[in-house]
């Protein structure tokens, strides 16, 4: 058993969006209160405010707010634990020697979700007759037309309704106890290398091209943003614009997530052991020059993938220190420098010629069997450079 979020699209009627806009507006307005309260607690009486007390305060505050008492309990519950979360993890980065980041007010751009805490209370859910449709059941909302392009697993807890900047609406729901997922018994073992020419070269010589969507879109995204900026500020023209750059960011996000859930489906439904790179990618974006093109490759996102999958399927995912890969011989363990430019690893060792990417997958799946105790070649630790 397992957790999961399933992810569906609503159709909320006029008179619903125009009510679920507002409730959006009235959180934000609550957050940003939330947090104003604490700040000024802190700086005129030294004092930290905690999330109980701040819930304390909701029902007076409704009282003197007719309009907050349109919300769900609940869910205005839900905007300052939003708050109590920001302060925790600023206190989790003070810690940590990380750079804090204070807590910082919402526009109502930005504040774009709401959460529904309690199934059967704050929410339901109800399959329809006819194929993939059902109703979202809000409170002080009522019924709202939902796509189920697959059906609940488990059992859910709560749901987040959010809106995108194009205008559309989702929820995603989770589900607690949902049982693993049917895949076909495997024995077979792989490495993934994953990189900028090829998106992921695996070890068994099968090569994923890297399908590089925000470069297709770029000319696009800037023909949008020129013809956005050229508009007239707090016009409807601007706005249209605007929405129009959006469904450019939309359509890419939608396109990279595809590639990474088709691909690493293919990948855990093949194969029983899976080792890939630890890669730390934040880092690895500082770098000016590829920066674009590694955020572009969403690694981040397909190891997610693969290792939700893997949970789910009962795989195994193993990630192994990324240092030498490319740089060691897969055959005889011979250590040579490699520059980036150099896309075929010849060996003076033992005479191997491969491409860099495949060499490093078969040393990262090296790799991964000896972190789970498993047979491996014995290769000479790697000198120093």
């Amino acid at each position: 058993m397992s957790h999961k979020t399933f992810h569906y699209r609503i159709y909320p009627t006029k008179k619903q969006e125009t009510t679920l806009t507002h409730w959006l507006q009235l959180l934000c307005e609550t957050y940003n209160a939330a947090l104003q309260e604490r700040r000024d607690a802190y700086r005129m009486a030294g004092k930290s405010i905690g999330f109980s007390h701040q819930c304390a305060e909701l029902p007076e505050c409704r009282h003197m707010r007719p309009d907050l008492a349109e919300v769900p309990s609940q869910v205005l519950q839900d905007a300052v634990k939003r708050v109590d979360l920001a302060f925790d993890r600023f206190f989790q980065r003070c810690a940590s020697g990380e750079k804090p980041g204070y807590p910082r007010y919402k526009s109502r751009v930005r504040y774009d979700s709401m959460t529904f805490k309690q199934y059967g209370n704050s929410f339901d859910v109800a399959a329809s007759a006819q194929k993939n449709r059902g109703t979202l059941v809000l409170a002080k909302l009522g019924q709202v037309k939902m796509v189920m392009h697959r059906p609940l697993a488990g059992t859910p807890k709560t749901a987040i309704v959010k809106r995108t900047p194009t205008g559309k609406w989702f929820v995603s729901i989770s589900c607690e106890d949902v049982p693993k997922g049917n895949v076909p018994q495997s024995d077979k073992e792989v490495g993934i290398d994953v990189g900028l020419k090829t998106f992921a070269y695996l070890s068994d010589g099968t090569s994923l091209e890297n399908p590089r969507f925000f470069r297709q879109e770029e000319k696009n995204l800037a023909k949008a943003q020129r013809k956005r900026d050229k508009a007239p500020k707090q016009s409807q023209e601007r706005k249209k614009l605007k929405k129009r750059v959006a469904r450019v960011h939309e359509r890419t996000k939608h396109r990279r997530k595809n590639f990474a859930h088709q691909h690493s489906r293919k990948i855990v439904n093949t194969c029983n052991l899976i080792a890939v790179e630890a890669l730390i990618v934040r880092n690895m974006v500082k770098n000016p020059k590829l920066s674009a093109s590694i955020a572009d490759a969403a690694w981040s996102q397909f190891f997610a993938f693969l290792c939700s999958k893997a949970e789910e399927a009962g795989r195994t995912v193993v990630k192994v220190n990324p240092a030498y890969t490319s740089q060691r011989c897969s055959c005889c363990g011979h250590v040579q420098e490699m520059p980036l430019s150099v896309r075929i690893y010849e060996c003076p060792n033992c005479g191997l010629v491969i491409d860099r990417d495949h060499n490093g997958s078969k040393n990262i799946l090296d790799e991964g069997l000896k972190a789970v105790g498993r047979h491996s070649r014995v290769i000479p630790e790697a000198p120093g450079l």
